[in-house]
Formats: structure tokens, C-alpha cells, sequence
């Protein structure tokens, strides 16, 4: 069960940071193309979007503990009773 529900976190987290941070470097990079002032967004950007993308990362990191320990605590014994 901490399998599925770690991979769950994981998969979220993902998502979470992946768009977040694609979105976060797609304002950066229009900012720069459109007057220069991509690196005085930086700031703001990291503010906004810096918040969602560090709380994917530790759904990530959560998940991976989660599915990390499971795989410790295995017994193949248990397996065909």
C-alpha cells in the first residue's frame, strides 16, 4: 500500500513541478525577449511560482522515502503464503 500511495505522491509532484517550472520559465524567457527585463522578473517570478515547484519537489523526495522504505521492510517469504 505505501507502493501505490508513493507512487501517487510522486506522480503529483511531478505535475506540480513540472508545470510550475515550465511556466515559471516560460514568463522568464518572454520577459527577456520582449524588453530585457526577464532578469528583473527573476525575483518576482521565483516568489510566485518558486513556491509550488519547491512543495512538488518534496512530494517527489516524499514519495520516493515512502516507496524507499516499503521496499526495506519487503519479505519475500510473505509473498505465496
Amino acid at each position: 500500500m505505501k507502493t501505490v500511495f508513493g507512487g501517487i505522491l510522486m506522480a503529483v509532484g511531478i505535475l506540480i513541478a513540472g508545470a510550475s517550472g515550465l511556466c515559471s520559465l516560460y514568463v522568464i524567457g518572454m520577459g527577456a525577449l520582449g524588453g530585457g527585463e526577464g532578469l528583473g522578473m527573476i525575483p518576482l517570478v521565483l516568489m510566485i511560482g518558486g513556491i509550488p515547484c519547491a512543495a512538488g519537489v518534496g512530494l517527489i523526495l516524499g514519495g520516493r522515502a515512502l516507496i524507499r522504505s516499503e521496499r526495506r521492510n519487503f519479505d519475500p517469504g510473505d509473498t505465496f503464503e
